[in-house]
């Protein structure tokens, strides 16, 4: 779909709500940890439940959401990146080789912050759908589980930290704002 200014819709709705709903549920969870256990439990099940469905768009949606479209090697991407800082790096529409491999690491991150917090929750409070199991896990798999949770979610925050980054080097390079694309969901056509 093409809008006036040479301009092509790149992002679907469900792609951008994904993008917004998982950078406000992880500020969220971030930022409440142990004050709003309540709140940030909750968080921590709304990233769980916006993951899977972008793994499902990811295998099934439209052409710029799916893996296939933007997943490349770690070499490409790293070859992009030095691209990029040469100046000399080609424009993607959608997703360039080093922003594919941002999206995966910081899935794989939330994931394992994810699944750590869930099984912390259930020894540490023994709530949540891993109460029955890990319950009575004991005080070395709390620590262990809150050592796990603590690390991938200061990890995650520091992909973001690096995510943003090159954003904002993309967006200059390429002379394109990408998120007000990842608000509206065009980009510059050519």
């Amino acid at each position: 779909m093409k809008q006036a200014n040479n301009q092509i819709r790149v992002w679907d709705p469900l792609v951008r709500s994904f993008h917004w709903i998982l950078v406000g549920a992880f500020a969220i969870a971030y930022l409440t940890e142990d004050d709003f256990l309540s709140l940030h439990v909750w968080s921590g099940y709304t990233i769980g439940i916006a993951l899977a469905i972008r793994v499902i768009w990811g295998l099934v949606g439209t052409r710029h959401a799916r893996f296939t479209d933007f997943v490349t090697s770690p070499k490409t991407a790293i070859r992009y990146v030095k691209d990029t800082l040469a100046l000399r790096a080609k424009r993607y529409l959608g997703h360039n080789p080093a922003g594919g491999l941002m999206i995966v690491a910081m899935m794989f991150a939330l994931i394992i912050t994810l699944l750590s917090g869930i099984a912390l929750y259930g020894v540490a409070e023994q709530a949540g759908p891993l109460a029955a199991t890990m319950g009575n896990a004991g005080e070395l798999w709390e620590d262990l589980l809150e050592g796990a949770h603590e690390f991938f979610a200061n990890f995650t925050l520091f992909l973001v930290v690096v995510h943003v980054a090159g954003v904002v080097v993309e967006s200059l390079v390429h002379k394109e704002n990408l998120v007000t694309s990842m608000i509206d969901g065009f980009k510059r056509a050519e």
